[in-house]
């Protein structure tokens, strides 16, 4: 099967990308290196292409119903051009995806949802059957994804570069808001959101436009420092933020309160898919934990799957792991029995069939000043 490419591949190619194949698409790991990237992102900002993730327009009288009935968060609570993280959830108590839900701006009615650009098949195809088994709702599912292009700058000077590039007031956007206006000319949504633990924006514009809003803001960021990042950096800077990753972190048999995700849980907001499988879990405790964790000495990075054992026991797997290149040491996920879960715990993470000392610490693993 071929890889699908973004509308700004011949950028990526042009600017000495690194390409490699991620969730069906073409896409940059790295340009010039994961650790300057990372640290680029930190002290500066950096620039993402983010055209494989999806977007899906709830539309209709029920789509409040419909969306509090499918997705785990309370989405009432959204004033227009307000925006939640929650999870759209199965009705085994796991979870389908991990979504952003924008309402959208005054004066007009319905909701966006972003989703990750590997389920965007599996999240579409489940939601219009949940719109088929809830026939008695007024409402309708779109698939936006082909007719958008998505990009991110994200860091410290990330406002003070998109501003040059638009006429609308950044700074009145609030976190987890977003607004409609001009960026380099095109329409675009403009959103404070990002999946890095630095303050910036996502842009949504027409797929065939999104090319001008990256070359006009690369162009604007120079000066300051602003570099293209590929996948690699986002890894680091979404872990060091203890941000999850489907199909890591989450999947259809791990429970949000398993992934620690609890506080995305409304389960006091009505009926929901998944419902009463979370609130059992919550009542009793999960079984498992996701902890944080850093390694002990020096040993190599410890990778997704790895096995975490404690006196020659196996006691659950590492979730995401690598180098951190803000702290200067190894650091990861684990989901793990809770009986072994604590702040300070020591554990032994299997790396290249070696065990690794390790100990149990508090996430995030970096937030930034405020």
């Amino acid at each position: 099967m071929s890889l699908k490419r973004t509308a700004l591949f011949d950028r990526h190619v042009a600017l000495g990308g690194k390409l490699i194949p991620f969730a069906g698409w073409e896409m940059p790991v790295q340009y010039a290196g994961i650790l300057a990237e990372h640290n680029g992102v930190r002290q500066a900002a950096g620039l993402f292409d983010l055209g494989h993730m999806g977007q899906v327009n709830v539309q209709g009288s029920d789509a409040l119903e419909f969306l509090q009935y499918t997705t785990t968060n309370d989405i009432s609570r959204l004033a227009p051009g307000e925006a939640i993280y929650g999870l759209l959830s199965n009705h085994e108590g796991g979870v389908v995806d991990d979504i952003i839900t924008y309402r959208y701006p005054e004066g007009e009615t319905g909701y966006f949802v972003c989703i990750n650009g590997a389920n965007v098949e599996k999240d579409v195809s489940w939601w219009l059957a949940q719109v088929e088994a809830r026939s008695d709702l007024d409402v309708t599912v779109r698939n936006l994804s082909d007719e958008l292009g998505m990009i991110a700058i994200q860091g410290p000077k990330a406002e003070a570069i998109a501003a040059r590039v638009t006429d609308v007031n950044l700074a009145a956007i609030g976190n987890f808001a977003w607004n409609t206006g001009a960026v380099a000319g095109v329409s675009t949504r403009i959103a404070r959101t990002g999946y890095t633990g630095e303050d910036g924006f996502e842009f949504y514009a027409p797929t065939e436009e999104i090319h001008k809003i990256w070359d006009a803001l690369l162009e604007a960021g120079k000066e300051d420092g602003l570099q293209p990042v590929g996948l690699g950096a986002r890894d680091t800077l979404r872990l060091e933020s203890r941000m999850p990753l489907y199909g890591q972190e989450l999947t259809d048999d791990i429970s949000p309160y398993e992934a620690g995700l609890g506080w995305a849980v409304a389960l006091d907001k009505g009926d929901f898919v998944g419902k009463q499988q979370m609130a059992a879990v919550r009542e009793t405790g999960p079984g498992r934990r996701t902890v944080g964790f850093k390694t002990v000495g020096r040993a190599p990075a410890p990778r997704t799957h790895y096995d975490v054992q404690m006196d020659g026991k196996s006691i659950g797997e590492v979730t995401s792991g690598a180098f951190s290149p803000t702290l200067g040491e190894n650091i990861g996920l684990a989901i793990i029995d809770r009986a072994y879960a604590g702040i300070g715990k020591p554990l032994q993470i299997i790396v290249r069939n070696k065990p690794v000392d390790a100990i149990q610490v508090r996430t995030p693993f970096y937030k930034r000043a405020t």
